[in-house]
């Protein structure tokens, strides 16, 4: 019970985070390019680093905090970091075609999803 607090909670304050991003970056920047998603993306693949090092290393701390932290929070505020993850977990593993595949296949199904959504989406809706 305390894992999905945890994920809740983690997950209300990183997409208030994401959010917050995307707002100031289009004030400050404009939306001539998507510098919010962008941001968020790098910054949430750099913090998930942390986390997972951090994880990895350290004995003793809650899985609770992991699921807050890595789940909740960078999952609110951007999925991009657990895909960053996940591919780094593979390669760590010694399993580099395995994490190509992954890494290749994730970034072109999901603009494939993406389009063929839309493209349903609006078939429907006409």
């Amino acid at each position: 019970m305390y894992t999905i607090i945890a994920v809740a909670t983690g997950g209300a304050i990183g997409t208030l985070l994401r959010h917050g991003v995307n707002h100031a970056t289009a004030r400050w920047i404009g939306l001539g390019f998507p510098w919010g998603t962008f941001i968020e993306n790098v910054a949430g693949c750099f913090f998930m680093g942390i986390v997972a090092t951090v994880f990895a290393t350290k004995t003793g701390l809650a899985p609770e905090w992991r699921a807050f932290f890595a789940t909740g929070l960078l999952g609110g505020f951007t999925t991009f970091s657990a895909f960053s993850l996940d591919t780094a977990q593979l390669l760590s593993s010694g399993q580099a075609g395995r994490a190509a595949i992954y890494f290749g296949a994730t970034l072109f199904l999901a603009f494939l999803g993406f389009y063929l959504g839309a493209g349903l989406t609006r078939l429907w809706v006409s």
